[in-house]
């Protein structure tokens, strides 16, 4: 018996340094072989941000160390069957994927954009990081025959907005 194809996603964000680069990883890890993630930028920085990794590495035990920022240029042509945008200038600007991709937002704030100590720093993207994993969970624990309707995979980003009591607190 055949394994069926992983489902491919594409992560989009702005500057591909930070929301993109955890929802990518954290999307990869809980999948479990399911889906095929990529993320990209719509204007890449070039270098993922330190703390990305770092939260990944310390709180879900993921080596990101070959992250890196890049363009969503690189996937013209991939066929795709899910583009998430992680934030809002990327929802904007969005590209018209070939083959009809679901569309879903999962807007989350910048953590890069917390000014502060570096304590702050780091703890926006502790938020920002659960906040993707609470929107990964659900969308892996989607049934086969809802994971192709938008409707659901959009939910995902509205359910996992609302406050989360388990999640990790200063």
């Amino acid at each position: 018996m055949t394994s069926p194809t992983p489902h491919k996603i594409l992560v989009l964000c702005t500057g591909n340094s930070a929301r993109s680069i955890l929802a990518e990883y954290l999307l990869r890890e809980k999948g479990r072989g399911r889906f095929e993630v990529f993320s990209a930028g719509s204007r890449p920085t070039g270098r993922v941000n330190p703390l990305a990794i770092r939260v990944l590495h310390e709180r879900y035990q993921l080596d990101a160390s070959a992250a890196r920022s890049k363009s969503a240029e690189e996937f013209r042509g991939v066929p795709l069957d899910f583009v998430l945008t992680v934030c809002d200038h990327a929802r904007e600007a969005c590209p018209v994927w070939p083959g009809v991709p679901v569309l879903a937002h999962w807007g989350s704030p910048d953590p890069a954009a917390v000014t502060g100590t570096p304590e702050q720093q780091y703890w926006a993207f502790v938020q920002v990081a659960s906040q993707i994993a609470r929107r990964a969970e659900l969308f892996c624990a989607l049934p086969p025959s809802r994971l192709f309707d938008g409707t659901s995979v959009r939910a995902v980003g509205d359910q996992a907005r609302l406050d989360d009591p388990a999640a990790p607190q200063p």
